[in-house]
């Protein structure tokens, strides 16, 4: 009798130690199987356009005033092969479809996971690669939604330009940090960059400006970065002497300009130095020019933007 209920016993254990092992098995295999690679020739030859660009907290913009402009249209023509719309161009071209393990793929020196796919959208996170690795930072935190444009105009009864306007939540978020930056408008951490610039108007002869662009694709800056660093260059004739400097200006939700920052002088003339660009703020370039504020979504607000000014005594 006894015999029996020890081989019972040792026979449920045997059970449940073969069972546990089962499970974390599966359960192994599980989390470390790969993903395969996709099929694309399902949606072969559907023109899918970009309707969406968001972070993750849902918003276009950030605080520094980067807005997320959805701009690409892509159609899918094998499992490795890929067209984008150039704007340049101003046409579809070809790019190799560059697989990469679980759901990355590169194509137009880009890469991104492609989070879901059907006949009706995909849905894309565009991914910020260094050295093979990929960044775990607000780079990669961008999200690409793409509808067919089928669906667009047969289902959604609309157009790919209205699906792209900014929401309500992004006009409450620029509401919210325009009265933040007109609350401190000299202070350079309270302004952010407009998505319309300051425009500076001259109203004399004697001054000219020229808006500047620091668009250098090859060097990763794209056509932001002229209105997050807007720049302009003014020169001016009958000045009280022949000077040339460079500096920053806040201009807040009125027009009105203060001096922001400036670099180059020697430390102990630092004051001699803030005292003469505020005179030529002041003096010459609020009065010598029309100043409208820079705007993001029609709201004017405070912001930064550097000019580099000559003047010619002549």
């Amino acid at each position: 009798m006894m015999k029996t209920i020890l081989l019972r016993i040792l026979l449920g254990l045997c059970l449940a130690l073969s069972a546990c092992h089962t499970d974390n098995s599966t359960h192994t295999q599980k989390k470390t199987s790969p993903k395969t690679r996709l099929s694309f020739l399902p949606f072969k030859g559907i023109r899918y356009q970009e309707v969406k660009r968001r972070f993750s907290n849902g918003l276009s913009f950030d605080s520094l005033g980067f807005q997320q402009e959805p701009s690409w249209i892509i159609q899918f023509e094998s499992n490795d092969s890929i067209l984008a719309y150039s704007p340049e161009k101003k046409r579809m071209l070809g790019f190799h479809l560059l697989y990469d393990h679980g759901e990355v793929y590169n194509f137009a020196k880009e890469w991104f996971r492609i989070k879901s796919i059907s006949k009706d959208s995909v849905l894309m996170q565009r991914l910020q690669v260094n050295k093979r690795e990929i960044a775990n930072d607000i780079r990669s935190d961008v999200n690409l939604t793409f509808y067919a444009e089928n669906y667009i105009k047969d289902v959604l009864k609309t157009s790919a330009e209205v699906l792209q306007r900014p929401t309500s939540r992004d006009t409450a978020f620029i509401q919210k940090r325009s009265q933040t930056a007109n609350a401190h408008p000299s202070n350079r951490d309270s302004v952010f960059a407009a998505r319309q610039p300051v425009q500076l108007i001259p109203k004399s002869k004697l001054v000219s400006v020229e808006r500047l662009s620091s668009v250098d694709v090859l060097n990763g800056k794209t056509e932001a970065y002229d209105y997050l660093y807007p720049s302009y260059r003014v020169v001016m004739h009958k000045a009280y002497k022949d000077f040339g400097y460079t500096f920053t200006v806040l201009v807040d939700d009125k027009g009105k300009m203060s001096l922001g920052t400036f670099s180059g002088e020697i430390p102990e003339y630092h004051e001699v130095r803030k005292k003469v660009l505020e005179g030529i703020i002041s003096v010459y370039l609020q009065n010598l020019f029309t100043v409208k504020p820079g705007t993001t979504l029609g709201i004017a607000h405070a912001s930064e933007i550097t000019v580099t000014i000559k003047g010619i005594k002549d």
